[in-house]
């Protein structure tokens, strides 16, 4: 009789437990599900937030959809400061010397000047007066994101510091650069012409970018920075193509600030330029050269700053309010290249930067920056003065700088990274 008993015991704690068991996994089970369908939900409501409703919409060759969105109605404006924002649909002033640096000599249109470069969505047709063009998100460019939160953000630390190449900040932050800088003055804007390629990149979750930097207050977390420029960012945008890009931020990359439209704070006038869309056509080795001029500027009146693309594109500005430095002036500026390297242990990935190639090739086979200029307290379009080079691994990617009639000051940079020098 005792051990009859003692069997039926441990059959019922067996059973009670098993019980336990299926109840935890059902739990689990229930938990996932409940998250997955949360977090459906905030991608769901977040592209509501992104994707406005659209008078027309085009379908670009590569897949992307450009909406036509009324310009009243873009993200910008549901920054709660800027709900009675008056659109300024043009700058009050243009930086002088403007005019003359775009006066194109005939050896540099023999050399240099080549073809003009355009969007791949212009193929198919262009958004009416008084639309902006907005790439539009997709579903799976947000769950690339660690969260929603996070989508369409940088990481913190992405800015190259000229002094400060520490190899143990290189392997934290795993973003490297080929830069020309200037610092030390107050600077009210930048111009620079760069030329455009589509460097190969190594992992899906690394970029390459090639931009100018506009940068106010310390390296803490402070920092405030406007950007523009090309990158290919595959974890961004889910391909390989060349785009051009816009950045802000008043925090260092933490809460403020994002690329392109994809958070409350650029205003866009333009209705032929969508930020975020590929370029087309873009360099190749030994081959036709492309490049796009951008200038971004703070206008002397209204405190804004503009951002101008190629010769004729005011695309629109970033109010002044979003910044707490940039509201006066710039303490530095730098243009150049940074790539994401997430190889671990001190090994180095290959994807490129620029071309791929080493500044020493020069023309048609090395990337470069070209009549780099910055503007001054009285809006005039000045040369930098005492223009420095920084980059953390000059065996990975490098930098050299020169300046002539044509070019003005000038410099290549880039390289291919992983290679028996750099392993």
């Amino acid at each position: 009789m005792g051990v009859a008993h003692f069997s039926r015991g441990r059959t019922r704690r067996g059973v009670l437990l098993v019980f336990f068991w299926m109840l935890c996994l059902i739990s689990l089970a229930c938990a996932a599900r409940l998250s997955a369908s949360r977090q459906k939900l905030q991608v769901k409501k977040h592209l509501n937030r992104l994707n406005k409703p659209a008078v027309k919409s085009i379908k670009s060759p590569d897949g992307d959809i450009i909406d036509c969105v009324h310009i009243s109605h873009q993200p910008a404006f549901d920054h709660p400061f800027l709900k009675d924002h008056e659109i300024q649909m043009r700058p009050n002033y243009h930086p002088e010397g403007l005019s003359d640096e775009n006066k194109v000599s005939d050896t540099e249109k023999t050399k240099q000047r080549p073809n003009p470069i355009t969007q791949l969505w212009h193929i198919n047709g262009k958004c009416p007066q008084g639309t902006i063009p907005i790439r539009r998100t997709k579903e799976e460019e947000v769950l690339r994101a660690s969260s929603v939160k996070r989508y369409g953000k940088k990481k913190h630390r992405a800015i190259p510091q000229p002094r400060s190449a520490d190899p143990d900040l290189i392997n934290e932050s795993g973003h490297q650069h080929a830069i020309a800088y200037v610092e030390g003055g107050k600077y009210y804007g930048a111009k620079a012409t760069i030329n455009v390629w589509e460097p190969k990149i190594h992992q899906p979750n690394e970029f390459s970018l090639s931009q100018l930097w506009i940068l106010g207050g310390s390296f803490g977390e402070d920092l405030n920075s406007i950007e523009a420029g090309w990158q290919v960012s595959p974890d961004l945008y889910g391909d390989n193509n060349t785009r051009l890009f816009t950045y802000w931020t008043s925090d260092a990359y933490q809460a403020t600030g994002c690329y392109n439209l994809l958070c409350s704070g650029f205003i866009q006038i333009n209705s032929e330029i969508a930020m975020g869309a590929s370029i087309s056509p873009v360099s190749a080795y030994r081959n036709s050269q492309y490049d796009i001029s951008i200038l971004v500027w703070k206008d002397p009146k209204e405190g804004h700053w503009w951002m101008q693309f190629g010769n004729g594109y005011v695309l629109g500005y970033w109010p002044s309010f979003l910044f707490s430095y940039l509201a006066d002036s710039a303490s530095m500026i730098e243009w150049g290249g940074e790539v994401v390297n997430s190889e671990p242990d001190g090994h180095h990935t290959s994807t490129q930067m620029g071309s791929g190639r080493f500044p020493e090739e020069g023309f048609g086979k090395s990337s470069y920056f070209r009549n780099i200029q910055v503007v001054d307290d009285s809006n005039n379009l000045k040369a930098p003065k005492g223009l420095g080079t920084f980059t953390e691994q000059s065996n990975c990617y490098d930098v050299q700088t020169g300046s002539n009639g044509d070019w003005g000051h000038y410099f290549y940079y880039g390289g291919p990274g992983k290679n028996p020098n750099c392993p």
